[in-house]
C-alpha cells in the first residue's frame, strides 16, 4: 500500500504524515446524538497527522525499542477497582463476539472480558496478529497510546484537530466523504454490514478490522478516519460541547474539551478513572445501532479500558 501524504512528506520528521491546513470550521452537530451538540465554530492551526491509524507493525517496532508493556498485559491494581472480584483482577481486555440472538440492550451479550486478550492476541486464546501487521493495533489503553506518541516524537490529537482532519475539507458534510453513507452503493469505510450485533453480511474473516488503506482516503488524503477502529484523542470527556457565550466575540482556538473531574462515569462513582473522547466509529458501527461513523460523532472511554475495536493515530505540530 502507498500512503497518500503531502508533497512535503519527505521532509525530515513528516514521512507518513498528512498536512491539515489551519482554518475555522463548524465542530459538532445538532442533528444526531446529544453529546455532539451544539455545533459551533472552532479555529485550529495547521498540523501534521498520521495518514493511517497506528498499525500492529508500527506498534511492534515501538514495543521492541522500548519494552513497553500495555495495560491489557498487566495485572490490575485492586486499589483502583474497589469491590472487584479478586479472580477478575487478571490481565486481559474486552473482546467483541457476535451473538446468535440478543434480548434487550445489555452489551454484555456481545462484549466479554477475556483473560490474555491484548494487542498480540486480539481475540484472546491462541489468536495472533500474523497476517494482520498492517491492521490497526487494538487493545491499547490511553496511556499506551500516549507512550507510543511520545516515543514517536508526536502527540495524540485534540478532539478539534481530529474532527477537522476527518472532515477532509468538507464543511458541514454528514460523512468524511459527503452526505451519503454509500454513494452509488460504494462502501467508503469499514463499518458493520447487516443487523448489529447478530447478523453480518460480510464474508468470513472480514467482520473485524481491515488493513489500513483498504477504503478511499478523504479530501486531505487521510485514510481510515471513519470506521475500522475508534481512535483516542487527548480531550477529557464531556456530555456535550460548551455552549458559546451569547456575547462572545472570539472563536475558540483548538479548545481542549472537558474537565477531568467532570469526566468520571456517573454510573460508577466509586471508580475514579477519567474518561477521554474517542472519535471515528469502528467496524461495529451500524445504522440500526450506532450511527457514529461520522466526523462529529464522539464517545466516552475510560483511560484504563482497552477493547478489540479501539486504536489511535498521532499528530505533529509545525
Amino acid at each position: 500500500m502507498t500512503l497518500l501524504t503531502s508533497a512535503n512528506a519527505n521532509d525530515e520528521g513528516t514521512a507518513g504524515l498528512v498536512w491539515v491546513p489551519g482554518q475555522t470550521f463548524t465542530m459538532g452537530s445538532n442533528a444526531h446524538y446529544p453529546e455532539e451538540a451544539p455545533a459551533h465554530p472552532v479555529s485550529v492551526d495547521g498540523f501534521w497527522i498520521d495518514a493511517t491509524p497506528v498499525t500492529n507493525r508500527q506498534f511492534a517496532a515501538f514495543v521492541k525499542a522500548t519494552g513497553h508493556v500495555t495495560v491489557a498485559e498487566r495485572t490490575p491494581d485492586a486499589a483502583d477497582y474497589p469491590g472487584a472480584i479478586p479472580t477478575m483482577l487478571r490481565a486481559g481486555s474486552l473482546v467483541f463476539t457476535q451473538p446468535k440472538a440478543v434480548a434487550g440492550p445489555d452489551i454484555g451479550q456481545w462484549w466479554s472480558f477475556k483473560f490474555g486478550a491484548n494487542w498480540r492476541h486480539p481475540y484472546g486464546g491462541r489468536s495472533d496478529i500474523r497476517g494482520k501487521l498492517d491492521h490497526p493495533v487494538v487493545h491499547v489503553a490511553y496511556s499506551d497510546a500516549c507512550s507510543y506518541a511520545e516515543w514517536a516524537g508526536k502527540s495524540l490529537p485534540t478532539e478539534a484537530e481530529w474532527e477537522l482532519a476527518a472532515r477532509g475539507g468538507l464543511e458541514n458534510a454528514e460523512f468524511a466523504w459527503g452526505d451519503e453513507l454509500s454513494p452509488d452503493g460504494k462502501l467508503m469505510a469499514n463499518t458493520w454490514q447487516g443487523i448489529f450485533p447478530t447478523q453480518s453480511t460480510k464474508s468470513a474473516g472480514a467482520d473485524r478490522t481491515s488493513p489500513v488503506g483498504a477504503f478511499p482516503a478523504n479530501g486531505y488524503g487521510i485514510l481510515d478516519m471513519i470506521g475500522n477502529v475508534w481512535e483516542w484523542t487527548s480531550d477529557f470527556w464531556s456530555a456535550g460541547h460548551s455552549e458559546p457565550a451569547a456575547n462572545s466575540c472570539c472563536i475558540p482556538q483548538n479548545p481542549r474539551g472537558g474537565d477531568r473531574e467532570a469526566s468520571f462515569d456517573p454510573r460508577q462513582p466509586e471508580i475514579r478513572i477519567p474518561q477521554r473522547v474517542l472519535k471515528g466509529g469502528s467496524h461495529l458501527c451500524a445504522p440500526n445501532y450506532c450511527r457514529r461513523y461520522r466526523p462529529a460523532a464522539r464517545h466516552a472511554e475510560p483511560e484504563d479500558t482497552s477493547t478489540s475495536h479501539v486504536g489511535f493515530r498521532c499528530v505533529k505540530h509545525a
